[in-house]
C-alpha cells in the first residue's frame, strides 16, 4: 500500500477547502501548517455577507487578463481567508499550502501563485513557505524570503 506523501496530503486538504469557493473563474484553497499541525483554511470567496459571484451568476472580473482588475474582483483570496483566521504568533515560520482549480476546465491552475497582494501580507505575517500544487502529484515550493529579497515592486 502507497502512503501518500505529507506535501501531498496537505495539498489534497487545500484542495478540498478550495471546492468551498465562490469564484466563477478560479477557486483556491488554502491551509497555513505549522509544527505538522493545521493553524487555518481559507477559500476564494466575497467578505461575510455580501452576495458571491456564484449567487449571483456573474463575474465582473472575468474578462479581466490574469493578474489585472482586482479593484474589480468581489473576492477576498484564499490566502488571505487563512491569514485572517491565524493569530500571528501561530503563523511565524509557517508553511501555507495553496491549490487552485480553473473553474471553467476543471484543470489545476498550473502556474499559480499568489498575487502581490497577497506575497505583501505573507511577508508580514511571517510565513517562511508557500507550496502550489501544479498536478495531482506535483508541486513547486517558494520561500518567501526569495520575495523580500526580489521586491517585484521596484519594477513598475
Amino acid at each position: 500500500m502507497n502512503r501518500v506523501d505529507k506535501i501531498n496530503y496537505y495539498l489534497n486538504i487545500a484542495q478540498t477547502v478550495s471546492e468551498r469557493g465562490t469564484c466563477l473563474r478560479n477557486n483556491y484553497g488554502s491551509i497555513l501548517v505549522k509544527n505538522d499541525e493545521i493553524i487555518s483554511t481559507g477559500y476564494t470567496g466575497a467578505p461575510r455577507g455580501r452576495k458571491n459571484c456564484l449567487d449571483l451568476g456573474y463575474c465582473r472580473k472575468c474578462d479581466m487578463p490574469s493578474g489585472k482588475g482586482y479593484d474589480r474582483c468581489r473576492s477576498v483570496h484564499s490566502e488571505q481567508n487563512a491569514m485572517i483566521s491565524a493569530a500571528r504568533k501561530d503563523m511565524l515560520g509557517a508553511t501555507l499550502y495553496l491549490v487552485g482549480i480553473n473553474k471553467r476546465t476543471n484543470q489545476y491552475v498550473t502556474d499559480n501563485e499568489p498575487c502581490t497582494f497577497c506575497k505583501r501580507m505573507l511577508i508580514n505575517a511571517g510565513i517562511k513557505e508557500v507550496v502550489m500544487r501544479d498536478t495531482k502529484t506535483q508541486y513547486r515550493i517558494e520561500q518567501v524570503q526569495n520575495w523580500i529579497e526580489k521586491d517585484d515592486s521596484l519594477e513598475y
